[in-house]
């Protein structure tokens, strides 16, 4: 069983994304982190029900990953995707055990991950792909620590519609200044 943990903006820059994020909902993502085997770092916007939105982007600062990064972000189609704005590519579902649910799948392996208090594990596909083609979830499991939900501050933007499992993704919010939807 999983529930929506996270859903993914990728940007080329966390500048450019967090000014998309902010003109799309009229609040802007709080600071993240860095995610050093990736080579990425990210911001966050907290939404209602223990979920987030994540701003993600290549770290300039940080060397290149002995492996594919995830979200595709290593793709020349990801890059020319986000030349011309950030995107909404994906969401994240959180699991409580992440070996049972991925058991079958051949196409993944977990890998473990670490920043301050927090400490998760995720099912990511060996090429760095979007699983299932971007018609599936990225599955989660946080291990220890505070969930990264509850030290957010509140925006007061909440998730209205979410329909996973289609590669053109679309979200509708209720935010402080009405319903927003961005593709």
């Amino acid at each position: 069983m999983s529930d929506l943990d996270h859903l993914v903006v990728a940007a080329r820059s966390l500048e450019e994304g967090a000014a998309w994020v902010e003109s799309k909902l009229g609040v802007a993502p709080a600071a993240g982190g860095k995610h050093p085997l990736m080579g990425t770092h990210n911001l966050l916007l907290r939404l209602d029900a223990r979920r987030f939105l994540e701003v993600i982007a290549i770290d300039p600062q940080a060397p290149a990953p002995s492996r594919p990064r995830w979200f595709e972000l290593d793709t020349p189609a990801m890059h020319a995707r986000l030349a011309r704005d950030p995107a909404f590519i994906h969401w994240v579902e959180r699991t409580d055990d992440l070996e049972a649910a991925v058991r079958d799948r051949q196409d993944v392996e977990i890998t473990a991950f670490s920043r301050g208090p927090h400490r998760w594990r995720m099912a990511l596909t060996r090429d760095g792909s979007l699983p299932g083609g971007g018609r599936k979830a990225t599955l989660i499991q946080w291990d220890s620590g505070p969930h990264p939900w509850t030290v957010l501050p509140e925006t007061g933007v909440s998730l209205l519609e979410f329909h996973p499992g289609n590669p053109d993704l679309q979200a509708t919010f209720v935010t402080p200044s009405g319903t927003r939807t961005i593709p």
